[in-house]
């Protein structure tokens, strides 16, 4: 299990709070993971809940409990996260299909798809979480580059338990937090950052792919070709210059036609979509990280012109205003 004490050791990382107020909590909660509604599963019950958060890359980790019995549900889907749960203390109750549920105690880690599939699951009043929001598209990218293929729903409708006490996730959990604890700014916007998001996100597909008893990549997989996997890579290198349809075509070997075809059959959305993508989550980081005076400089720097567009593109995508996103980096 892991050893660290979660409240001493993860001191360190940024945007920490202790509340009793329900609508605080509320408004932590869903600006770190989504908008989702709890309640507490008793009468008149205050919270005391402990929030810690921190940035590895593109994944907020966070050590979080409410310090009451509570039930949680209706994950925003539109967010587009994966939950992955792991219970350092406590016990948590999680909703798998057909009135089904998985008991997760100590050690235990739960994964689920919020964008893919409702959730709903009940926590104990000892539970503490060391948990993960990881972005779908974070994930999908990455078996693609790995793998060669995309999962289908067979993977991201799959809810179930991973790890477990001695398990390799729960050794990388340890020593994530070890090496967020020690050097916070090198993980959330640096090399190391990157380097442990993949980390986490291989062993995550992993993990997730054998309990759902499917595969990454195999034979009978749809495996992305080659020039698909060379047309995001030129977007994702090249997205702050706003590459057009026919620049990426030309980079990736094939006709606009075929690639659009291409990204909608293995990637199941288009390259323009892919691009935005790219480019507000870029403008995403610059926020966070706070590598930028402004909101404006910060669009200004993935190319956007129209301030008023790029609001609004951005609170469709993640939940908030640009503004918000940047006195939340500021707490």
């Amino acid at each position: 299990m892991i050893t660290l004490d979660p409240l001493g050791k993860l001191q360190a990382v940024r945007r920490s709070a202790v509340s009793r107020d329900w609508d605080e909590i509320k408004q932590w909660s869903d600006s770190v993971y989504m908008p989702y509604l709890v309640r507490p599963t008793g009468r008149a019950l205050t919270p005391a809940a402990s929030m810690y958060s921190a940035k590895i890359a593109d994944i907020t980790l966070t050590r979080f409990a409410y310090g009451v019995p509570v039930a949680i549900g209706e994950f925003a889907p539109e967010s587009g996260n994966v939950l992955v749960l792991t219970t350092i203390r406590g016990g948590t109750r999680h909703s798998v299909a057909n009135g089904r549920s998985e008991d997760v105690t100590s050690g235990g880690t739960f994964v689920v798809d919020c964008s893919r599939v409702d959730y709903l699951f009940e926590a104990d009043p000892e539970h503490l979480q060391l948990n993960l929001t990881i972005p779908h598209q974070l994930l999908a990218d990455l078996a693609l580059r790995w793998w060669g293929s995309v999962p289908d729903d067979r993977l991201w409708r799959h809810k179930c338990v991973i790890g477990g006490k001695g398990s390799t996730w729960l050794a990388l959990m340890e020593y994530v937090v070890r090496t967020l604890a020690e050097a916070p700014d090198r993980v959330a916007d640096g090399r190391v950052g990157v380097n442990l998001q993949e980390m986490i996100a291989a062993q995550l597909l992993t993990d997730w792919t054998a309990r759902a008893g499917t595969e990454l990549g195999p034979p009978s997989a749809l495996h992305a070709p080659g020039y698909v996997r060379r047309a995001v890579r030129y977007i994702d290198e090249n997205a702050r210059d706003l590459p057009t349809a026919s620049e990426i075509a030309l980079a990736s070997g094939v006709s606009v036609r075929a690639l659009s075809g291409a990204f909608r059959r293995y990637l199941d959305t288009t390259p323009r979509d892919y691009l935005r993508e790219q480019r507000l989550q870029g403008v995403r980081r610059e926020l966070l990280a706070r590598r930028s005076s402004t909101v404006a400089e910060a669009a200004g720097a993935w190319g956007y012109v129209n301030l008023g567009m790029f609001a609004a593109a951005y609170r469709r995508r993640f939940g908030e205003n640009p503004a918000q996103t940047v006195r939340r980096a500021q707490l």
